[in-house]
């Protein structure tokens, strides 16, 4: 009877200990066995047994991580202060590297993530941050992968997910933005004014070939200034009917300069004296001619009183024609 029970606790020991011992590594992991404290070769995928208390696994997932650094207040290049946060796509490619080399790979990793992070970020300037970010997300994952590389961990993708400024610097490169496309407009306003004066420079060699084209363009534009509703008559004068008179206006401005300068050089006729028995109108003097003097005034000195009571005796009061007028 006693030997039953003995054979039954081995039995059920025996099935306990064979029940804890199977262990089943997926597709995506691999093991890592210590037995005694000293390691054995990977396990792969499957069915294996794990003795208890004398072997102990260390499951290695191999599929990729997602690691999300937290936002790193970073000072740029130019000295702008900035918050940037990135994300990390790793993966181990060695188990046995990740377990024997790093007490916690993926731990680490973030660490390392973090500090290359700010130095990178500050070695290169705002618009580098802004505009190049391409080049600056290989620069962090060569870094991130030198450094992980002895763990058995390999660093695929870096990316920088945002970059928070002051709002003072976001005016300004706001303001910068609008300077510069008032820049391109007026460029492309300035290409188009180019473009245009060269297309008017070819229609104007095309109708100067052929006059009758010309007196074409002049009937179509009067046609389109009749088109509209309004009181203003514009009539195109060619420039060969009104070129003869052209020619003409200096020789004939010389002509009526000349005449006006003999005019004023004439001497004048002496003006007669009026008698008391001459009537009727005076003749008009002819125009640009005769030139008539006018006489002279006479001048009276009227002379004061030295005393209001009693005139001067030099003095009768009367006025007096000064000489050598009549």
């Amino acid at each position: 009877m006693t030997w039953q029970v003995v054979v039954a606790v081995v039995l059920v020991v025996a099935a306990v200990v064979l029940a804890t011992s199977v262990k089943v590594l997926r597709e995506y992991q691999r093991g890592v066995a210590f037995r005694l404290g000293r390691l054995r070769p990977p396990l792969t995928p499957g069915v294996r047994l794990i003795f208890p208390a004398v072997d102990k696994l260390v499951r290695v997932d191999l599929r990729v991580v997602t690691l999300t650094i937290p936002p790193q207040e970073v000072i740029t290049k130019d000295n702008v202060p900035a918050r940037v946060n990135a994300v990390v796509l790793f993966k181990v490619t060695d188990p046995v590297r990740s377990v024997m080399e790093v007490e916690n790979h993926a731990v680490a990793t973030s660490q390392i993530a973090q500090t290359t992070l700010r130095s990178v970020v500050g070695r290169a300037d705002l618009d580098t941050l802004l505009a190049h970010r391409a080049d600056l997300n290989e620069d962090l994952a060569r870094s991130i992968d030198a450094q992980t590389e002895p763990w058995g961990v390999h660093v695929q993708v870096v990316e920088i997910k945002d970059v928070e400024i002051p709002e003072a610097m976001q005016r300004a490169m706001a303001r910068e933005a609008e300077a510069e496309r008032e820049r391109r407009a007026k460029i492309i306003n300035a290409r188009g004014e180019l473009q245009a004066s060269e297309e008017l420079r070819q229609a104007a060699d095309t109708l100067s070939r052929s006059p009758a084209s010309l007196q074409l363009r002049y009937l179509q534009t009067l046609l389109e200034l009749g088109a509209d509703q309004n009181s203003t008559v514009v009539f195109p004068l060619p420039i060969d009917i009104i070129g003869p008179f052209l020619g003409k206006l200096p020789q004939l401005m010389d002509t009526f300069a000349h005449a006006q300068g003999n005019g004023h050089h004439r001497p004048a006729r002496p003006a007669a004296a009026p008698g008391p028995s001459e009537q009727g109108p005076t003749p008009p003097p002819e125009p640009a001619v005769t030139v008539e003097p006018q006489p002279e005034p006479a001048v009276t000195v009227e002379p004061q009183p030295a005393a209001p009571t009693a005139p001067h005796p030099a003095h009768d009061g009367r006025e007096r024609p000064e000489r050598g007028h009549p």
